[in-house]
């Protein structure tokens, strides 16, 4: 295992595997109060993209929903994973246990972490928890399941209505169909290219939302 394939020195090579399918991945979790009380929310994002590849909702704390993330993702995505895929995160307990490195290196992933203390590589991560946060009101939740219905409509808005300057005004799913493909989706007198996106490829984290008004 390397410790430190940082994001920001892959660059070149994310934007010559970008067509062939997820080639940089952060996983992360964050806390979620409710009701005096806390779940647990691990999710995997496309550097590129922004889209959420994967999330389980825990109300425990323990290693198993962040190996469940894991198997998610390849369930879900394994098809777009290659030996060259980085899986980026910090270094928690969680993402320095056996039972962690054993089922990244099982899929044939390359793990990366991030330095202690370094914020760059948490940004993007933090910056999606935090609008996510900012946008979800669990003040009237007392139940764990009322919490995860209301991560789950978020997840799927997130993905697939929320869009974002940085993506060409689209949403994560539309933006990975538009650099796969493309083909802009929507009608405006000069559409973007693909080629924009990955020749100036960053992996900064998620813009706010964006207007979709026509040009």
């Amino acid at each position: 295992m390397r410790k430190d394939i940082l994001i920001h020195q892959v660059t070149a090579q994310i934007s010559a595997q970008r067509l062939s399918g997820h080639c940089s991945i952060k996983i992360r979790f964050t806390y979620i109060p409710y009701n005096g009380i806390f779940a647990y929310l691990s999710t995997i994002l496309d550097a590129f993209t922004k889209e959420v590849l994967a999330y389980v909702l825990s109300p425990s704390l323990e290693v198993d929903f962040v190996l469940e993330t894991v198997q998610i993702l390849i369930r879900d995505h394994g098809i777009s994973l290659t030996s060259e895929t980085i899986i980026n995160s910090d270094q928690g307990c969680h993402y320095t246990s056996y039972s962690f490195i054993q089922i990244i290196k099982d899929a044939e992933l390359r793990q990366s972490m991030s330095h202690k203390g370094c914020c760059w590589d948490n940004a993007p991560q933090e910056s999606f928890f935090g609008h996510m946060k900012d946008e979800i009101d669990l003040s009237e939740c007392t139940e764990f399941e009322e919490v995860k219905a209301i991560i789950d409509d978020w997840m799927e808005y997130y993905n697939n209505e929320r869009y974002q300057w940085q993506l060409a005004k689209l949403s994560p799913k539309e933006f990975n169909e538009f650099i796969r493909t493309g083909i802009y989706p929507l009608k405006v007198k000069n559409p973007p290219k693909k080629e924009d996106f990955i020749s100036k490829l960053t992996p900064e984290e998620p813009a706010e939302p964006a207007a979709r008004d026509s040009e």
